[in-house]
């Protein structure tokens, strides 16, 4: 093992490897910035969202070589791929065909200055930062040097979990929305009954069991816990489930819905009435 070590976690490499996570989650925004300039479109942010998690871990596991588990590196590397991947080809399809996003349309219609500077600036920018501070616990636990035990078999449960409640959730969804019967209506049905972002909540376990990935170098896991917390602060009152709550109070049977299903946690829906 190369480089000092310190409470099963190399320490001195991981500093190098903020460094190239940056640089990695930068680059694919950068690119992400130049379709969305070419196209007229910079919805394109939200596809680039899980390929840049995608580079960042697969750059740390290419920089964490020599230094950590082989199987951990491994591992958090192939659940954060999957991850990223899964969620940045189903919002490529769920987009095609469409314009720009509203919420795009609108923060950029009130632009101090160039369109494209300020959506440089506080689309493109803001989000890579956002993915470099989220993944800190997936560049960390290629540098957690002891074998994975219990808890890291754990946090690949809770991965697991999170990644079929989001998967399914979006293919119900889908398949409602393609259903023209139902236009206008709520989604209440499947995962949508027992709570009202599946997907969310979905997002939450995983980024919770990455962390878990860490947790056998505890040292390492109170230096990365930001990760996790920035993630589920996000879901649940930043651009998640508060932003999309507001936009959707005004629907019919919308009121109704929230009061018989839960807004986060999963449990059975509550009797109507």
């Amino acid at each position: 093992m190369n480089g000092f070590a310190w409470g099963a976690f190399a320490w001195s490499a991981f500093g190098a490897n903020l460094a190239v996570a940056a640089g990695a989650a930068l680059a694919v925004l950068l690119a992400a910035f130049a379709v969305g300039l070419r196209t007229g479109k910079h919805r394109v942010v939200d596809v680039a969202w899980g390929v840049a998690f995608t580079a960042v871990a697969v750059a740390s596991c290419v920089m964490s070589a020599g230094h950590g588990d082989p199987g951990r590196r491994l591992l958090v590397t192939a659940l954060t791929a999957i991850w990223g991947l899964r969620l940045a080809a189903h919002i490529a399809w769920r987009g095609r065909g469409h314009g720009e996003d509203p919420r795009y349309e609108r923060m950029l219609a009130k632009a101090p200055d160039s369109r494209a500077a300020y959506a440089f600036r506080m689309v493109y920018l803001l989000q890579a930062a956002l993915v470099w501070l989220v993944s800190l616990p997936v560049q960390a636990a290629g540098y957690v040097t002891g074998p994975m035990g219990p808890v890291a078999v754990a946090g690949t449960a809770l991965w697991l979990t999170g990644l079929v409640f989001e998967a399914v959730g979006d293919h119900q969804l889908a398949r409602f929305k393609a259903d023209p019967a139902r236009r206008g209506r709520i989604m209440d049905r499947g995962l949508w009954s027992w709570t009202r972002h599946p997907n969310y909540f979905g997002d939450f376990c995983v980024w919770w069991g990455l962390f878990l990935l860490v947790c056998d170098a505890p040292a390492a896991a109170a230096a990365t816990v930001v990760g996790p917390v920035t993630m589920s602060l996000l879901l649940t009152l930043g651009s998640g489930k508060a932003l999309l709550e507001r936009h959707m109070a005004q629907r019919p049977g919308y009121a109704e819905y929230v009061r018989r299903t839960s807004g986060f946690f999963p449990r059975p829906p509550r009797e109507s009435g």
